[in-house]
């Protein structure tokens, strides 16, 4: 049971609706994180816009979902676990590539760097070093995606926090924690 009502995108306010109708278009239905989220206009008209801008970024999809399975692992986020596992399917990873991201690995270099440093970043609360930003930098990957790779990281904490905190029910295929397993 969620500990914030999901908003019934049908018979909410006109602002709310306007919002959620993007994602429901996006996904086919509405997922319960963003109707938790719809309790405040603000908060997810502030995630949806991230989740535009990040995708339009310099990170190919592939690896932002990654990156979020990592995160998602790293918290014990069962809900973004699964979702970003369903997404990143359809960004083309692999069942194997989206489990070894789940323990920060991959088998192709930059995406293990990239792997590495985000959940680097959850586990030192951000308090990374210069070596972890310069292993970045060996992997190939430019200052805008560094900040791209971070910024994902960051809006995935808020995801996985909203999950988590909220006790929002799973509406994706489950996939079982590392940490659970």
């Amino acid at each position: 049971m969620s500990r914030v009502p999901l908003i019934d995108p049908q018979s909410t306010s006109a602002d709310r609706r306007a919002l959620l109708q993007p994602i429901h278009a996006a996904f086919g239905a509405t997922p319960n994180m963003f109707r938790a989220v719809a309790n405040s206009p603000a908060a997810l008209q502030s995630m949806w816009a991230a989740f535009g801008a990040l995708g339009g970024g310099s990170i190919p999809a592939k690896l932002g979902e990654q990156i979020a399975v990592a995160v998602a692992d790293r918290n014990g986020c069962a809900y973004c676990l699964a979702a970003h596992t369903a997404l990143g399917r359809k960004a083309g990873a692999t069942a194997e590539q989206l489990h070894q991201a789940q323990a920060a690995q991959s088998d192709d270099p930059p995406t293990a760097a990239a792997l590495r440093f985000a959940t680097a970043l959850v586990d030192k609360r951000g308090q990374v070093d210069d070596s972890d930003v310069q292993a970045l930098r060996q992997a190939g990957f430019s200052d805008e995606a560094i900040v791209e790779i971070l910024a994902h990281v960051a809006l995935n904490l808020f995801t996985n926090y909203v999950n988590l905190a909220f006790a929002v029910p799973l509406d994706f295929a489950a996939v079982p924690l590392r940490s659970a397993a």
